[in-house]
């Protein structure tokens, strides 16, 4: 049986607990992380961590103990539960009161992490690519913050399964955000890969900051703006980013092929740099 962490305890998942008046149970006041593990090591963690800080910092909880702290309980879970490939999730919420709108800064927060055993490398997604519905963005405006309210997500990601597509992007305003769990990115004829920036609209995504900053090293053409709907329908290429896809072909936008249906050349190029970079540094 697999090992949590649960408010200062490592012990077996049927044993782990927390009140029904959490207020990440209660009002989704909580902040959560994944990062993947490949051969027993952490992915891109530095990026996680900094974003998990960040996330807490904008809702006014405070760390529950330092990051290196919070990464040696990583690791710790990854060795007891012998997790070679997979995944290790942390959730910190703002803790425990009365059911009450309001909260007192003196609360303590709540801190959870598990791990899960997952295949990553070597999916059908990644190899032959993915479809993906577009669909409205029902979500809340601070996207940024990676908060476990999720219902719009999971509403949207059950709609495109129910109507046979592998995954959604969502759309405001006559432009593509990102996807219900992942960063999109296109690819144009000439060589471009265009993301949207960083706003309040998006999830800073951790892996698609890696793969920019691999395409800046690799002198691959990146460029940050809003793009359509049409436009990603008439892309060369397209694919998203997460931590636990890492670099996954898009070949088919709602019922429009992109290009010739085949994951494309240079989302292949990332792909092996992506995974040849992360293999080979040491987490």
């Amino acid at each position: 049986m697999a090992h949590v962490y649960c408010n200062g305890h490592y012990m077996p998942e049927n044993e782990a607990s927390i009140s029904i008046f959490d207020r990440g149970f209660l009002f989704a006041d909580a902040i959560y992380e994944v990062t993947a593990i490949l051969g027993g090591r952490m992915i891109d963690n530095d990026l996680h961590l900094q974003r998990l800080q960040r996330s807490l910092g904008e809702i006014n909880i405070p760390l529950p103990m330092p990051l290196s702290e919070i990464e040696a309980i990583q690791r710790e879970l990854i060795a007891r539960n012998k997790i070679d490939e997979g995944i290790v999730y942390l959730q910190i919420s703002r803790g425990v009161a009365k059911r009450d709108f309001f909260y007192a800064d003196t609360m303590k927060p709540s801190f959870i992490a598990f791990t899960n055993a997952v295949k990553l490398l070597g999916t059908k997604a990644q190899t032959d690519g993915i479809a993906v519905m577009l669909a409205p963005d029902p979500r809340w405006v601070r996207r940024d913050i990676k908060s476990v309210m999720l219902l719009g997500q999971v509403m949207a990601k059950q709609a495109a399964r129910a109507a046979g597509f592998d995954d959604v992007w969502l759309v405001q305003d006559g432009m593509i955000t990102e996807g219900a769990s992942a960063s999109a990115l296109i690819i144009t004829p000439d060589n471009t890969i265009i993301t949207r920036p960083n706003s309040h609209s998006i999830l800073p995504g951790c892996t698609r900051r890696a793969v920019m900053r691999l395409c800046q090293e690799k002198n691959i053409k990146l460029e940050e703006r809003a793009f359509s709907p049409q436009e990603a329908q008439e892309a060369a290429e397209a694919f998203l980013t997460s931590a636990s896809g890492f670099v996954t072909p898009v070949v088919r936008i709602d019922q429009q092929i992109i290009g010739n249906g085949q994951p494309g050349p240079l989302t292949r190029r990332l792909q092996k740099i992506y995974l040849d970079t992360v293999t080979a540094s040491k987490s």
